[in-house]
């Protein structure tokens, strides 16, 4: 083989692996989206660290935070998995890591991020927000506060799951999530709503539930006590 020939073959091979490593490395990285994928025993990394941090943070483990998926992170997630009413496996899959708050497509910066300030944890003051927007849109102010302070009672109650991410996502729980709305962008009075009930302030009187008389399908709801009625929703316990 002369010196050309292996010059050209070398030259096309360099370009092949070239260009595989350049589909590799966007595989899973689109424009400034990262792609959270599964976790699971023997995984490493910021996400481990991120998830048993959730999980300390809320009781279920007391191990290192060392971004090591082992036998003690394993069992915390098990333990949380039972507690949300997920399949019981172990891994952090798309369900698990939503009841645990961390989205499946993290952006890496927006605007939104950049701009926010105030109390609470930045991810469950965005996602509460999505939820006041998908079920609140058109409710007045007091109202969409109350609908949030309704998710945040949830998590207080032992009948629910702990997290704002677990208790939005509980199966059946919110028609936002089953129709889509809970995927639309919240506007700036969601967001602030979130704030105020994540602050404190709670118009729904301590309420676990609300519903609107004139669309809700469910006779269970019309047994519960209602004590307060905001816009369009009822209120109860």
């Amino acid at each position: 083989m002369n010196k050309k020939r292996l010059s050209i073959i070398i030259t096309v091979l360099l370009t092949f692996f070239i260009c595989t490593g350049m589909i590799l490395d966007t595989k899973y990285n689109y424009g400034d989206i990262s792609v959270f994928m599964p976790l699971y025993w023997g995984s490493k990394g910021s996400k481990v660290s991120e998830v048993q941090r959730k999980l300390r943070q809320w009781g279920y483990y007391d191990g290192p935070i060392d971004g090591r998926y082992g036998g003690g992170t394993f069992k915390a997630v098990k333990k949380f998995q039972k507690k949300n009413g997920l399949r019981q496996d172990g891994i952090v899959g798309k369900k698990t890591a939503a009841a645990l708050g961390i989205p499946w497509k993290q952006k890496k910066a927006t605007t939104y991020q950049s701009s926010r300030g105030g109390g609470g944890d930045r991810g469950d003051v965005y996602l509460l927000a999505r939820a006041i927007h998908g079920e609140a849109r058109g409710e007045p102010y007091v109202g969409k506060v109350a609908v949030a302070a309704v998710i945040l009672n949830r998590t207080k109650h032992p009948s629910f799951p702990n997290t704002i991410a677990g208790v939005i996502y509980q199966p059946g729980a919110f028609t936002a999530v089953s129709d889509g709305q809970l995927y639309l962008q919240p506007d700036a009075e969601s967001i602030r709503a979130a704030r105020d009930a994540l602050n404190g302030w709670d118009p729904s009187g301590g309420a676990l539930y609300y519903y609107n008389p004139a669309k809700t399908t469910s006779s269970w709801i019309w047994s519960r006590t209602v004590h307060t009625v905001i816009g369009r929703h009822k209120f109860a316990k």
